[in-house]
């Protein structure tokens, strides 16, 4: 029923926007009320294991061999209880079935033993991520690999036990013994996936960026940026052997290419997490290379290598991009040492292996949109 507001004025007695915030306010008040019982009513009107099993001609003990993936029933049986699933528009509720078989994830991250900041990073928001997931029963924990030695990587890997440990997510350099490894673990009924360094046998579950995009933002903003249209680019990276670097350098060189062809990158310096061996290799490039007018450190870890160059030289006339959100990055953009910064957030990335691992070991498919990781670009005016 419609009153005048003129009418409720003159009931009331209270000023107009007083009464005006007061019916505002009972009209959200009633929307709330309204929305929480179209949700009551959806939870009550989606189908049940008691619904399945009617549809598919089975007992509900059957159904919950099929959803659980337990062996015992015929495929045929198997085949109708999918069926079902479908034409009823079944969804399972995983959180009420992991409390009735007290189903507890400890999911590790195998990270590099080398690495900075951005690595303290990530390591900071796998500590936050137990926090965050308590409520899904997710415990996480972290393991430190020697990334340069695929044989001691793969032979950690095969000391993970299932009965102990739900998934792995693996941030190391792509090699037959990590893949091998890597399927041996999965074959043992644990979830794994690739964590920011990409394994090509594995890029449906992987969690990252797009690297050879991020290469080419970098390309573009140097390029732009760059106000000689001739002169040499110093390209650094920890280890070429890492997927994502490779894939930077190859988006990095394509754009170069096609769009600035009178700048040249240099073929990339790798200083393979070593301070005395990146001060070398840069020393030695920037003596060859007299014509430098930009840097690109392609690598996760920029504070090294772009420390030792501000110390070899005056570098206020070169144009530096760098990856990843760290503290120093941050304050190398605020104090002008720094031009850009190609980023991923490193909070994305851990909840998204989380959530990853967790469908894997659910045996369900994680939302692409939710999961897909978005190559950022961090100036000094918006940091």
């Amino acid at each position: 029923m419609h009153v005048p507001q003129n009418y409720l004025y003159s009931l009331t007695g209270l000023p107009k926007t007083a009464l005006n915030d007061a019916v505002v306010a009972m009209q959200r008040s009633d929307k709330m009320v309204e929305s929480a019982a179209m949700n009551v009513r959806d939870v009550m009107l989606r189908p049940t294991t008691k619904d399945l099993a009617k549809a598919a001609g089975v007992s509900r003990a059957t159904v919950d061999r099929v959803l659980n993936g337990r062996d015992g029933v015929k495929k045929h049986t198997v085949d109708r209880v999918n069926a079902a699933i479908q034409e009823l528009g079944f969804t399972r509720n995983i959180q009420a079935a992991n409390l009735a078989r007290s189903q507890r994830y400890r999911f590790v991250f195998a990270l590099p033993r080398s690495g900075d900041q951005f690595l303290s990073e990530i390591i900071r928001h796998i500590s936050e991520a137990s926090e965050t997931f308590a409520a899904d029963l997710v415990w996480c924990e972290v393991k430190h690999i020697d990334e340069n030695d695929p044989h001691s990587i793969s032979a950690f890997l095969a000391t993970l036990d299932p009965a102990e440990t739900t998934g792995v997510a693996i941030m190391a350099p792509e090699s037959p013994q990590v893949r091998d490894a890597i399927f041996r673990l999965q074959e043992r009924g644990v979830a794994a996936l690739p964590f920011i360094s990409d394994q090509s046998s594995m890029e449906e579950h992987w969690v990252g960026t797009n690297h050879h995009a991020a290469g080419a933002t970098a390309a573009t903003l140097l390029g732009r940026f760059c106000d000689a249209k001739e002169g040499s680019v110093l390209v650094i990276s920890e280890s070429m052997r890492s997927r994502d670097s490779l894939e930077r350098r190859i988006g990095f060189d394509a754009e170069m290419n096609q769009r600035f062809p009178g700048l040249r990158a240099l073929p990339s310096l790798e200083t393979y997490g070593d301070e005395e061996r990146a001060e070398r290799v840069v020393h030695s490039a920037v003596a060859n290379n007299p014509d430098l007018i930009g840097v690109y450190v392609l690598s996760s870890e920029a504070r090294v290598p772009l420390t030792i160059l501000y110390d070899t030289m005056n570098t206020d006339h070169l144009i530096k991009i760098a990856h990843e959100r760290t503290p120093f990055t941050e304050d190398a953009l605020r104090e002008g040492r720094l031009d850009g910064v190609i980023a991923q957030d490193p909070g994305h990335l851990v909840r998204s292996a989380v959530r990853k691992l967790k469908a894997i070991t659910d045996k369900r498919t994680a939302k692409g949109s939710q999961e897909r990781i978005r190559v950022e670009v961090l100036l000094r005016t918006n940091i």
